[in-house]
């Protein structure tokens, strides 16, 4: 059911596109537009998940620069039945994690010097297991998409002001201004009602990879808060990826829940208490992986010779 809701509604994304292209010129804008839209997805496919990796200056890890962390993540990976995705960190206080990736094949998962320094093992786990399901059902890519489809349309229709009067516009100027303002919110709010469809289920199944949805409850409880607290500047210069993260990580989050791209936190704790209660689990305690089992203090090694920039307990 998820599927065919996230298909009619990137059907309806493509079809707002499409529909700019007319108000700027007739059936021959429309099929140009068309064209656009199709290949900026092909890009984005491509090449969608070194573009927000570099976005947010995340540098790659591996057993030797980050062992328990990576450990962790090839431990999921391994119950999820997915192959083992590249890891990353990125230097930021704000405590939060995302995906990306055009398939399980070619994913990466990616966390904030934040999130590892505020959590536990068993909610770090929780949310790496979050990620990871993301991957498997192929929200990743969906999202990219998306994202990339809101940001040509509210671009577009800044266009619409400059070049939407000419004689080939079927609606005059007032249908540009209309245009102008609807179609950015419409854009936002297919944007988020994707992005809403896919957060439950990956809730869900990442309790399910863990073993223990009591922990990832635990683990957005801490970073909703600290989402709130601690500033993204990258995010909020990048706002077409906010959706991408477990937790909204903008500092308009609190905004009216019509325009949230992800659901209410209190909810989504409720839907992993009533998951927990069913599999008999009433703590967070329940993750311990096959590796490491203490928290070490070192500092992750980049190797590249300089000082790290990565500072906290997952070494």
């Amino acid at each position: 059911m998820n599927f065919v809701r996230t298909a009619m509604l990137l059907a309806a994304m493509t079809a707002l596109f499409m529909g700019i292209g007319y108000m700027l010129g007739g059936q021959s804008g429309m099929v140009i537009a068309f064209v656009v839209a199709a290949g900026m997805n092909v890009f984005s496919y491509w090449n969608s998940d070194r573009m927000v990796l570099k976005m947010y200056g995340a540098q790659e890890v591996d057993e030797r620069t980050a062992p328990e962390f990576y450990g962790m993540v090839r431990e999921l990976a391994g119950r999820a039945g997915l192959p083992m995705p590249k890891v990353y960190l990125y230097d930021s206080p704000q405590p939060n994690a995302f995906a990306t990736g055009r398939n399980p094949q070619n994913a990466a998962v990616a966390a904030s010097t934040g999130i590892v320094k505020m959590l536990s093992r068993e909610e770090l786990a929780g949310v790496m297991a979050h990620e990871l399901a993301h991957v498997q059902h192929r929200d990743t890519l969906t999202m990219t998409i998306t994202a990339t489809l809101a940001g040509a349309i509210s671009m577009l229709a800044n266009f619409a002001f400059f070049f939407g009067r000419g004689r080939d516009n079927p609606l005059g100027i007032v249908g540009v201004l209309l245009m102008m303002i609807v179609a950015p919110m419409a854009a936002a709010l297919v944007q988020m009602a994707i992005s809403r469809t896919r957060e439950y289920s990956a809730d869900r199944r990442g309790g399910e990879i863990c073993g223990n949805p009591m922990a990832l409850a635990s683990a957005l409880q801490k970073i909703h808060h600290g989402a709130q607290a601690i500033h993204n500047e990258r995010a909020e210069r990048n706002p077409a990826t906010a959706h991408m993260f477990i937790i909204n990580p903008l500092s308009g989050q609190n905004m009216d829940n019509l325009f949230s791209t992800h659901p209410n936190t209190e909810n989504r704790i409720a839907a992993l208490r009533d998951q927990a209660a069913s599999m008999g689990q009433t703590s967070t305690q329940g993750y311990r992986p096959a590796t490491a089992t203490r928290r070490s203090q070192s500092v992750p090694n980049t190797g590249n010779g300089n000082e790290p920039p990565f500072k906290g307990p997952w070494s």
